[in-house]
């Protein structure tokens, strides 16, 4: 492997903490806001909306899963940072990056905007 393969993939493998952070920052502020969205716009006209002890630990197991696959994803960073960034380029990789990142921690809020947009479809 080249001296640049391996500075490149160093850079990626230290982001990744960052990276993981921002994923459970991320869900758990989009669970907070589930559950406050929730309560507050849908189970007053939904008696079947429920946020028990099980369904917060079934919760927490599929996103820990996410991250896991989010993880997966972020491996892909490293290569299409080799395969498209032939100059070596810091700013490409620090975009590429923020890009990566900023997609990931947005995809936990779906679920509080769907609980908004439900609310709006079938109750108000």
């Amino acid at each position: 492997m080249k001296s640049v393969d391996l500075i490149r993939k160093k850079w990626w493998e230290n982001k990744r903490k960052y990276y993981n952070i921002g994923l459970l920052l991320s869900g758990i502020i989009a669970f907070i806001l589930y559950v406050i969205l929730g309560t507050t716009l849908i189970m007053p006209y939904d008696p079947e909306f429920e946020i028990t002890l099980f369904t917060i630990i079934f919760q927490g197991i599929g996103y820990f899963f996410m991250i896991l696959i989010a993880n997966l994803f972020y491996s892909l960073g490293n290569i299409i940072d080799k395969e498209l960034n032939k100059e070596n380029d810091e700013k490409f990789r620090k975009n590429l990056f923020k890009l990566g990142f900023v997609f990931s921690v947005s995809l936990p809020f779906l679920i509080p905007i769907m609980i908004v947009i439900s609310y709006f479809i079938e109750f108000a």
